[in-house]
């Protein structure tokens, strides 16, 4: 069994990720991803690299736990999240989320809220080198309407 979260310092290969997680699933009609990538710029400033940290352990079982989640809240089949930690340049692969499912609808929502879950509440911290130096800051995006719409109203530590 494939594993569903990987933690890497490596790039991965949207393509063969996916072929992996629907392989030999004959019920899988639909299957959804995303992919982010480090953009050049962040509040206004320009960024030329990223380096991004996690704690061992305590980042993999939170996103576990975000992924059993998913499969309660939706009808899917499969899941699998890869986020690369590490020095990263503009244009790197940095995340991806794919879901499969019966149905387009099912894969979609699960993508969007594991996305919004990560984004917001994953242990995660970066360092961006800018113009100014660099700068630590907490990967975490607080975004109440993203928690809000899937009924987390915790807010996140960072």
């Amino acid at each position: 069994m494939m594993a569903r979260v990987s933690i890497q310092a490596e790039d991965f290969d949207l393509a063969k990720e996916v072929e992996l997680l629907r392989r030999d699933d004959k019920r899988v009609g639909a299957v959804c991803t995303f992919t982010g990538t480090v953009r050049d710029r962040n509040d206004g400033q320009t960024v030329s690299s990223m380096e991004l940290e996690h704690y061992p352990g305590m980042t993999e079982k939170a996103i576990e736990a975000m992924i059993d989640e998913a499969f309660k809240r939706f009808d899917i089949f499969g899941a699998r999240v890869v986020h690369r930690v590490g020095l990263l340049q503009p244009l790197d692969q940095v995340v991806m989320v794919a879901v499969t499912s019966a149905h387009r609808g099912e894969s979609f929502r699960a993508c969007e809220f594991l996305m919004d879950y990560l984004k917001t509440q994953a242990p995660f911290w970066k360092k961006e080198e800018t113009p100014e130096g660099a700068r630590w800051v907490d990967a975490r995006v607080s975004d109440d309407a993203a928690l809000a719409k899937w009924g987390i109203d915790q807010p996140n530590a960072g």
